[in-house]
């Protein structure tokens, strides 16, 4: 157990303090995930395009994964690519005239890293740690088996999740708990677990859960809508803060409507008594 431990510590991202996803390697040795590193240049004023690797951004090939240049990530997908020599490269800061290197402060060792020019477009794609990360994650989910939570002993293994009853169930009892004809088989089964998290929004175009609100477009994004170029100097905050506000903003409004509600029935019927004064 303490091994494993160990070993789950080592696959942790310095950022994000969660196991990497899409790791990159850094010149120094360590790795961080490619999320997380965008993010980082970005704060410090850095754009960035995005490694052809990178599904679901327009990307071609790049790197050991197949070769070929990156491209830009523009606002408008169906916008042109910017000709040679012109636009913003990556490591080039917002109004910077000529293209400069990247130096990225890595999490782990305190240094600032030399990225070159190209920024993150000269990282590589971890693929190894992220195999390791993918078998781990298999080795725990078998290691930690999940027993129905319904049967009578013995317990059979449970095969399926139910979210809206936060429960674990084997085939058999899934089938008894969620009779047909009823409100209940409408229910959507999901992969066993101990932990029942609320069924997220997700992210129309990069399938991940949305954790942010941008104000400017009036939206929900996720972490790879954050950092594309569509949202440069948008204003952007957490989800929960954003409804916050607007669940104070709504409450207000209708306070304000509850307690005129007296005041214009009042007219409602007045304008009534009047409408019948008229008529006669």
């Amino acid at each position: 157990q303490t091994s494993m431990k160990n070993m789950e510590r080592e696959l942790v991202c310095p950022v994000c303090k969660e196991m990497y996803k899409q790791p990159l390697a850094l010149p120094c040795t360590h790795n961080v995930c490619h999320v997380c590193a965008s993010e980082v240049l970005l704060q410090h004023g850095h754009l960035w395009r995005a490694p052809g690797w990178l599904e679901g951004l327009g990307a071609g090939t790049t790197g050991r994964d197949g070769g070929g240049d990156e491209t830009f990530c523009p606002a408008d997908p169906h916008a042109r690519l910017p000709p040679a020599g012109f636009g913003t490269y990556p490591g080039r800061k917002r109004g910077a005239v000529h293209p400069q290197t990247v130096s990225f402060p890595c999490p782990a060792c305190q240094r600032d890293v030399d990225l070159g020019e190209r920024g993150l477009g000269s990282l590589f794609r971890n693929l190894t740690l992220e195999r390791v990360v993918e078998r781990y994650r298999q080795t725990i989910n078998i290691s930690a088996a999940i027993m129905c939570q319904f049967c009578k002993p013995p317990q059979l293994e449970a095969t399926k999740g139910c979210t809206e009853c936060k429960s674990s169930f084997c085939n058999e009892c899934f089938k008894l708990y969620h009779p047909w004809g009823t409100q209940k088989a409408q229910h959507e089964p999901t992969p066993p677990t101990l932990t029942f998290r609320p069924k997220g929004l997700m992210c129309p175009e990069h399938k991940e859960e949305v954790t942010h609100y941008c104000k400017t477009c009036q939206r929900l994004v996720c972490q790879l809508c954050r950092v594309r170029r569509t949202h440069t100097s948008h204003k952007i905050t957490p989800v929960l803060s954003a409804y916050q506000a607007l669940r104070e903003k709504l409450t207000k409004s209708l306070a304000y409507i509850l307690s005129s509600q007296d005041t214009v029935q009042t007219q409602i019927a007045e304008l009534e008594e009047t409408v019948k004064h008229t008529e006669v």
